[in-house]
């Protein structure tokens, strides 16, 4: 029908009959070119909000013709494309089809109308079914870090309980632990996995021969994959740089082994040292902190940010395997690295947060975001964020952070976003139950821009309903003027406010540590600088990641 997308400029015109006659022989086309091509198989994509998916649900089918109004009618274009595919292709091609079993939108299917569909792929030909939730447009996480593993499997087994062909469980399944539970189970016949084979295309061999702990787990940051896709940049993973881009970041043995070392073991160092052990470089890893991470330490304390401490176990992991030797719990100075028969220093070492310059900013009620993720320091009841960057936006969800009503994760997370697990009412939508926060929070920033425009493509909106939900106070343009025993003193336009405070947290950016950069230059000693070290600016592990592969390969 003629209704525009919430996520489209545009408003279409509603398919004439010769419109969708073309489609159906469009869709029949492309899969007897994709088998004619060599292709095993096709997936049809009926889920997402995409063509078949608005002709099954009410939301964009409002048509009063034999497409539209009765759930038969609604479905009859999805059953024809598949019974059209099915005359094209031969009985071995496989045809799977998507199908959205919970559209998490006003308007969606019910949970019949979603049984009636999977039957009646099954009786069209379909080969398989691949069980999907959300539309694009939804807003309910459907993929993203703070998503439980597995969410949406519970449904997946109650659909396949339905069907007599092969059902296929996705969604947030990046661990081979989690997928074998799912088929041990019944849950589902396959999994189906995209991502996580982004962060490592070795996961299946690695799960097979018992090396699970070495898998490079993916943590549904989606910041180099459908940030970059959605943004018209190049598709690639934050935690595997060589992700789309391996003939271009080759990782091959060094025809000179040399003695390399790598100062800082957060994200930047850790994948420095790896690489270049992987090379067959001599490599020595310093840390002046008593554990690997840098500020990942930090991230993964966040709420829904958990999944950060499996980048963190696999750098672990690639250590001993690779051989680096660890030098954990003191800072390393120049004469140390110079008198060390170091070839090559690569500096690592990190940011420590920016102080900025307003009046009171040493005032007792002021602390470092570092210090309060770290747990050095408490907040009180009233907290005041300096800065709202992506470190502002964590440190406001960890301090309204409380769990809603429910036992299990997945519970608590359905009951925080309104989900109905049941399928009870159309779309699966009802009213959110989210815990209150436990704190009242203001998040500040001197640009007069909306908060949070810097944040990823497809999470900052989950962020920013976050803090709405939990009533953060969200003010832009502000200029700081002193911070003393009432709180922040602030202008806004023209106008003088106080934000009453018992904490004030300094997100103000990063400064990056370049304390050993002159000592080892006058020393002569060959090095690099990457990471937070080498730009600080808004923390970026994508990019921190990336410095140390590609440093690390040209050594």
């Amino acid at each position: 029908s003629a209704i525009r997308s919430p996520i489209s400029s545009f408003t279409p015109r509603e398919m004439s009959d010769d419109d969708i006659e073309r489609s159906i022989s469009d869709y029949a086309r492309a899969a007897s070119l994709a088998q004619g091509a060599g292709y095993d198989g096709v997936e049809i994509m009926g889920a997402e909000g995409y063509l078949i998916n608005q002709f099954l649900a009410p939301r964009a089918n409002q048509r009063t013709d034999a497409w539209g109004g009765s759930p038969a009618n609604r479905m009859r274009f999805a059953v024809e494309v598949m019974q059209r595919v099915r005359r094209q292709t031969s009985a071995r091609f496989i045809v799977a089809y998507r199908i959205s079993m919970l559209d998490l939108v006003e308007g969606g299917c019910t949970w019949g109308e979603v049984v009636a569909l999977a039957h009646a792929m099954q009786d069209a030909g379909a080969t398989m079914i691949n069980p999907y939730v959300g539309w694009h447009e939804a807003r309910i996480p459907t993929i993203a870090t703070l998503v439980p593993r597995a969410a949406f499997v519970p449904l997946t087994a109650r659909l396949k309980r339905e069907l007599r062909i092969p059902v296929v469980a996705s969604n947030r399944i990046n661990d081979p632990a989690v997928a074998e539970a799912i088929l041990a189970r019944g849950d589902a016949d396959m999994i189906s996995m995209a991502r996580p084979l982004l962060a490592d295309p070795e996961f299946v061999r690695k799960a097979a021969a018992g090396r699970a702990d070495e898998i490079n787990t993916c943590i549904a940051c989606n910041q180099a994959c459908l940030d970059q896709a959605f943004s018209g940049g190049q598709t690639t993973c934050l935690v595997n740089p060589r992700a789309c881009r391996e003939t271009e970041v080759r990782v091959e043995r060094a025809r000179r082994r040399r003695r390399v070392a790598v100062v800082g073991a957060g994200p930047a160092g850790l994948a420095c040292a790896v690489t270049a052990a992987e090379r067959g470089h001599d490599v020595v890893l310093y840390e002046a902190a008593s554990a690997i991470g840098g500020q990942f330490n930090l991230a993964r304390r966040i709420p829904g940010k958990e999944e950060f401490q499996h980048t963190l176990r696999y750098f672990a992991r690639r250590l001993e395997v690779t051989g680096v030797e660890l030098r954990l719990g003191r800072p390393v100075a120049a004469d140390e690295l110079a008198a060390g028969g170091h070839e090559h220093v690569v500096l690592a070492t990190g940011v420590t947060p920016r102080w900025p310059d307003i009046g009171g900013i040493d005032h007792p009620s002021v602390v470092s975001y570092a210090d309060l993720i770290a747990g050095r320091v408490t907040a009180g009841h009233r907290v005041a964020i300096i800065g709202a960057g992506g470190i502002g936006f964590d440190v406001a969800e960890m301090l309204t952070h409380a769990d809603p009503e429910g036992d299990t994760p997945l519970e608590r997370f359905a009951a925080a976003w309104g989900i109905d697990l049941g399928v009870r009412v159309r779309g699966g939508l009802v009213p959110a139950r989210d815990a209150v926060s436990p704190r009242e929070v203001w998040l500040l920033q001197r640009k007069p821009t909306r908060l949070g425009q810097g944040l990823g493509k497809t999470t900052g909106w989950i962020r920013r309903a976050i803090l709405e939900r939990k009533g953060v106070h969200m003010l832009g343009g502000v200029r700081y003027e002193r911070v003393d025993d009432a709180g922040v003193h602030i202008v806004v336009g023209d106008e003088p406010r106080v934000i009453p405070a018992d904490t004030v947290v300094v997100c103000a950016g990063q400064q990056s540590r370049t304390e050993l950069l002159e000592p080892l230059r006058q020393r002569g000693i060959d090095l690099s600088v990457i990471g937070g070290a080498l730009k600080a600016g808004e923390l970026d592990a994508m990019r921190a990641i990336d410095d140390g592969v590609r440093v690390a390969i040209g050594l």
